[in-house]
Protein backbone atom coordinates (compact mmCIF):
# COMPACT_ATOMS: atom_id res chain seq x y z
CA UNK A 1 0.00 0.00 0.00
CA UNK A 2 1.45 3.16 -1.02
CA UNK A 3 2.78 5.94 1.69
CA UNK A 4 -0.24 8.24 3.18
CA UNK A 5 0.87 11.88 1.65
CA UNK A 6 -0.11 14.71 4.37
CA UNK A 7 -1.12 17.23 1.88
CA UNK A 8 -4.44 19.29 1.01
CA UNK A 9 -4.38 17.15 -2.45
CA UNK A 10 -4.40 13.92 -0.73
CA UNK A 11 -6.98 15.45 1.99
CA UNK A 12 -9.09 15.98 -1.44
CA UNK A 13 -8.62 12.63 -2.36
CA UNK A 14 -9.17 10.75 0.27
CA UNK A 15 -12.54 12.92 0.83
CA UNK A 16 -13.85 12.20 -2.60
CA UNK A 17 -13.07 8.69 -1.89
CA UNK A 18 -15.14 8.57 1.09
CA UNK A 19 -17.92 9.82 -0.27
CA UNK A 20 -18.20 7.38 -3.54
CA UNK A 21 -17.44 4.98 -0.55
CA UNK A 22 -20.28 6.18 1.18
CA UNK A 23 -22.49 6.31 -2.05
CA UNK A 24 -21.72 2.91 -2.90
CA UNK A 25 -22.09 0.74 -0.07
CA UNK A 26 -26.07 1.56 0.57
CA UNK A 27 -26.81 -0.19 -3.03
CA UNK A 28 -24.37 -2.89 -2.18
CA UNK A 29 -26.47 -3.75 1.12
CA UNK A 30 -29.73 -3.23 -0.62
CA UNK A 31 -27.97 -5.99 -3.20
CA UNK A 32 -27.37 -8.25 -0.42
CA UNK A 33 -30.57 -8.21 0.86
CA UNK A 34 -32.11 -8.65 -2.61
CA UNK A 35 -29.79 -11.81 -2.85
CA UNK A 36 -30.52 -12.98 0.41
CA UNK A 37 -34.71 -12.65 -0.13
CA UNK A 38 -33.58 -14.94 -2.96
CA UNK A 39 -31.61 -17.56 -1.07
CA UNK A 40 -34.64 -17.64 1.72
CA UNK A 41 -37.10 -18.30 -1.46
CA UNK A 42 -34.67 -21.08 -3.13
CA UNK A 43 -34.23 -22.91 0.44
CA UNK A 44 -38.06 -22.44 0.62
CA UNK A 45 -38.57 -23.72 -3.06
CA UNK A 46 -36.08 -26.58 -2.37
CA UNK A 47 -37.96 -27.88 0.34
CA UNK A 48 -41.16 -28.02 -1.21
CA UNK A 49 -39.70 -30.02 -4.05
CA UNK A 50 -38.12 -32.23 -1.80
CA UNK A 51 -41.36 -33.07 -0.24
CA UNK A 52 -43.33 -33.61 -3.44
CA UNK A 53 -40.89 -36.13 -4.27
CA UNK A 54 -41.18 -37.70 -0.29
CA UNK A 55 -44.73 -37.42 -1.10
CA UNK A 56 -44.85 -39.18 -4.26
CA UNK A 57 -42.75 -41.64 -3.24
CA UNK A 58 -45.15 -42.36 0.13
CA UNK A 59 -47.76 -42.58 -2.80
CA UNK A 60 -46.45 -45.69 -4.56
CA UNK A 61 -45.88 -47.21 -1.52
CA UNK A 62 -49.78 -46.96 -0.78
CA UNK A 63 -51.30 -46.81 -3.83
CA UNK A 64 -49.03 -49.59 -5.54
CA UNK A 65 -48.35 -52.20 -3.15
CA UNK A 66 -49.13 -54.68 -6.19
CA UNK A 67 -44.99 -53.37 -7.55
CA UNK A 68 -43.74 -55.91 -5.64
CA UNK A 69 -44.98 -58.72 -8.38
CA UNK A 70 -41.78 -59.75 -10.08
CA UNK A 71 -43.34 -61.11 -12.82
CA UNK A 72 -44.83 -58.53 -14.66
CA UNK A 73 -41.61 -56.04 -15.95
CA UNK A 74 -41.75 -52.34 -15.57
CA UNK A 75 -38.25 -51.57 -17.62
CA UNK A 76 -38.40 -48.81 -19.83
CA UNK A 77 -41.91 -47.94 -19.08
CA UNK A 78 -41.23 -43.99 -17.87
CA UNK A 79 -37.59 -42.33 -19.41
CA UNK A 80 -36.74 -38.80 -19.31
CA UNK A 81 -35.76 -37.95 -22.95
CA UNK A 82 -34.96 -33.84 -22.61
CA UNK A 83 -35.04 -30.72 -20.41
CA UNK A 84 -34.61 -27.47 -21.18
CA UNK A 85 -32.55 -25.32 -18.84
CA UNK A 86 -32.28 -21.83 -19.31
CA UNK A 87 -30.37 -19.13 -17.26
CA UNK A 88 -32.43 -16.26 -15.07
CA UNK A 89 -31.10 -13.48 -14.09
CA UNK A 90 -31.72 -12.84 -10.18
CA UNK A 91 -30.05 -9.55 -8.92
CA UNK A 92 -26.89 -9.41 -11.06
CA UNK A 93 -26.44 -13.64 -10.47
CA UNK A 94 -26.99 -15.95 -13.53
CA UNK A 95 -29.53 -18.62 -12.22
CA UNK A 96 -30.60 -21.75 -14.06
CA UNK A 97 -34.27 -22.31 -14.60
CA UNK A 98 -36.02 -25.80 -15.59
CA UNK A 99 -38.08 -24.34 -18.71
CA UNK A 100 -39.19 -27.35 -20.38
CA UNK A 101 -39.20 -31.09 -19.30
CA UNK A 102 -39.99 -33.90 -22.04
CA UNK A 103 -40.72 -37.72 -19.98
CA UNK A 104 -42.17 -40.54 -22.75
CA UNK A 105 -43.93 -43.25 -21.52
CA UNK A 106 -43.19 -46.31 -23.46
CA UNK A 107 -46.16 -48.03 -25.48
CA UNK A 108 -47.76 -50.69 -23.99
CA UNK A 109 -51.18 -53.07 -24.24
CA UNK A 110 -53.88 -52.41 -21.84
CA UNK A 111 -54.41 -56.19 -22.48
CA UNK A 112 -51.11 -57.41 -21.62
CA UNK A 113 -50.27 -55.51 -18.92
CA UNK A 114 -52.70 -54.73 -15.44
CA UNK A 115 -54.89 -51.86 -15.28
CA UNK A 116 -52.34 -50.58 -12.36
CA UNK A 117 -49.62 -49.62 -14.73
CA UNK A 118 -51.51 -46.93 -15.43
CA UNK A 119 -50.39 -45.16 -12.62
CA UNK A 120 -47.25 -46.19 -12.14
CA UNK A 121 -46.40 -44.65 -15.46
CA UNK A 122 -47.74 -41.35 -13.92
CA UNK A 123 -46.62 -41.45 -10.86
CA UNK A 124 -42.90 -41.95 -12.69
CA UNK A 125 -43.63 -39.41 -14.64
CA UNK A 126 -44.54 -37.03 -12.01
CA UNK A 127 -41.28 -38.72 -10.22
CA UNK A 128 -38.77 -38.13 -12.66
CA UNK A 129 -40.28 -34.37 -13.22
CA UNK A 130 -39.84 -33.38 -9.19
CA UNK A 131 -36.66 -35.39 -9.27
CA UNK A 132 -35.35 -33.04 -11.99
CA UNK A 133 -37.14 -29.63 -10.11
CA UNK A 134 -35.46 -30.40 -6.97
CA UNK A 135 -31.79 -30.94 -8.77
CA UNK A 136 -32.34 -27.21 -10.63
CA UNK A 137 -33.39 -25.76 -6.90
CA UNK A 138 -30.27 -27.00 -5.53
CA UNK A 139 -28.43 -25.94 -8.14
CA UNK A 140 -29.93 -22.65 -7.72
CA UNK A 141 -29.47 -22.38 -3.89
CA UNK A 142 -25.76 -23.32 -4.42
CA UNK A 143 -25.11 -20.53 -6.76
CA UNK A 144 -27.12 -18.12 -4.59
CA UNK A 145 -25.15 -19.18 -1.71
CA UNK A 146 -22.25 -18.14 -3.65
CA UNK A 147 -23.56 -15.01 -4.72
CA UNK A 148 -24.96 -14.22 -1.16
CA UNK A 149 -20.99 -14.39 0.35
CA UNK A 150 -19.37 -12.31 -2.47
CA UNK A 151 -21.66 -9.36 -2.06
CA UNK A 152 -21.40 -9.73 1.81
CA UNK A 153 -17.45 -9.49 1.46
CA UNK A 154 -18.34 -6.93 -0.39
CA UNK A 155 -20.25 -4.78 1.96
CA UNK A 156 -18.07 -5.82 4.37
CA UNK A 157 -14.97 -3.86 2.93
CA UNK A 158 -16.84 -1.05 2.30
CA UNK A 159 -18.13 -0.66 5.87
CA UNK A 160 -15.50 -2.07 7.95
CA UNK A 161 -12.39 -1.74 5.95
CA UNK A 162 -12.53 1.14 3.42
CA UNK A 163 -14.76 3.53 4.71
CA UNK A 164 -13.03 3.58 8.29
CA UNK A 165 -9.27 3.60 6.52
CA UNK A 166 -10.38 6.62 4.57
CA UNK A 167 -11.87 8.78 7.38
CA UNK A 168 -8.67 7.63 9.58
CA UNK A 169 -6.70 8.81 6.96
CA UNK A 170 -8.24 12.34 6.53
CA UNK A 171 -8.38 12.93 10.17
CA UNK A 172 -4.65 11.98 9.77
CA UNK A 173 -4.03 14.80 7.25
CA UNK A 174 -6.41 17.22 8.71
CA UNK A 175 -4.69 17.11 12.31
CA UNK A 176 -0.87 17.30 10.23
CA UNK A 177 -2.38 20.19 8.23
CA UNK A 178 -3.32 22.00 11.26
CA UNK A 179 -0.50 21.26 13.26
CA UNK A 180 1.63 22.75 9.90
CA UNK A 181 -0.97 26.08 10.10
CA UNK A 182 -0.40 26.37 13.82
CA UNK A 183 3.35 25.80 13.78
CA UNK A 184 3.35 28.33 10.65
CA UNK A 185 1.37 31.32 12.59
CA UNK A 186 4.10 30.67 15.81
CA UNK A 187 6.54 30.92 12.89
CA UNK A 188 5.35 34.45 11.90
CA UNK A 189 5.38 35.35 15.03
CA UNK A 190 8.24 34.90 16.37
CA UNK A 191 10.02 36.23 12.76
CA UNK A 192 7.96 39.27 13.43
CA UNK A 193 9.28 39.58 16.74
CA UNK A 194 13.24 39.35 15.96
CA UNK A 195 11.99 42.07 12.83
CA UNK A 196 11.10 44.29 15.69
CA UNK A 197 13.83 43.53 18.13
Amino acid sequence: MARLQLNKSSLARQQTQLKSYQRFLPSLDLKRQQLMGERAKAVEEVATLEARVHSLAGQVGDQLPMLANEDISLDGLVRLMDYELTEENVVGTRLPKLDRVEVKVADYSPMAKPHWVDDVARLLHDMIEARLRVQTAKARLKLLDKAVKTITQRVNLFDKVLIPGARANIKKIGIYLNDEEMASVVRSKISKRKRAT
